[in-house]
């Protein structure tokens, strides 16, 4: 899925497979020199600590919750696809491992990285990455032929996590960092994520869109699955007490206000509006 302004366009699978193929890059060739200085010369670092704190254990949680969706019942084409999938999240672990290791604290396994960053997230973002997405990919291991756990887990990971939240959390953060001039290196490989998830996103709106055109009832699937996650999401997009949320330029508000006209453009298109859920 590509996306010009408000507009969005599908592709299928075997084309987001050969977006892929034209869209490598290297987490290791990206410049942090500059990071170094300015993250020891930063006095509140309480909101950008929040954010990658965030990052962190969000990207943990998707790389090694994700295996389930490559057993479960699907074309070649699609196959093929989902496997860039995977490469791209222990890409995107790795930049963010490198960016702790180099510029935020001593070099350390991921695992104790992930640790310290749970320090950091609020019990909401504890309810949709450890609970929900945990639940949602045991379902799909356990029954891989099931079309309804499909559409679930998708609609969790795709739809809520990497689109709602992503695309949101993208958004405000480089916006911020963007307009303060910091973090150039970490801004850098946060964009190459970037564009990685609006492949990521494309196959999960296209996959969703094609599932309810064959069976209609899996809209309630999706409808009910939004519904038990959406009061965690709109909880999660508020920066925590002691951060200076008036840096993002942007209110708890304008956060939610921003993700939910993106959920609502990508449920249009999948053919379960906003207004039915």
């Amino acid at each position: 899925m590509s996306s010009t302004g408000h507009e969005l366009h599908l592709h299928d699978p075997q084309t987001l497979y050969r977006h892929w193929e034209e869209s490598q890059w290297n987490p290791w060739d990206i410049d942090l020199s500059t990071d170094r200085s300015q993250w020891s010369e930063m006095q509140d670092r309480s909101l950008m600590a929040f954010v990658l704190g965030s990052l962190m254990v969000a990207e943990e949680r998707i790389t090694t919750k994700f295996s389930g969706l490559l057993g479960a019942d699907a074309s070649e084409e699609e196959v093929a696809f989902l496997a860039t999938q995977q490469v791209d999240e222990a890409r995107h672990m790795q930049f963010y491992a490198r960016f702790q290791d180099e510029v935020v604290s001593e070099p350390a396994l991921i695992a104790v990285h992930v640790e310290r960053a749970r320090e950091q997230i609020s019990p909401a973002f504890r309810t949709i990455f450890d609970e929900r997405l945990v639940a949602a990919h045991e379902r799909l291991v356990a029954k891989p032929g099931d079309r309804a756990a499909k559409v679930a887990f998708v609609t969790v990971y795709h739809l809520t996590l990497e689109a709602t939240l992503g695309l949101t959390t993208f958004e405000f953060s480089t916006g911020f960092l963007n307009r303060e001039g910091l973090l150039p290196g970490f801004v850098a490989g946060y964009t190459r994520i970037h564009h990685d998830e609006q492949r990521h996103i494309g196959y999960g709106v296209w996959f969703l869109r094609e599932a309810l055109a064959t069976d209609e009832a899996l809209g309630d699937v999706v409808r009910q699955t939004l519904r038990e996650l959406l009061p965690a999401v709109a909880e999660s997009l508020t920066p925590p007490a002691g951060a200076e949320a008036s840096a993002l330029g942007a209110s708890a508000d304008d956060l939610r206000g921003f993700a939910l006209d993106g959920l609502t453009r990508r449920l249009k298109i999948i053919g379960v509006p906003l207004d039915t859920l």
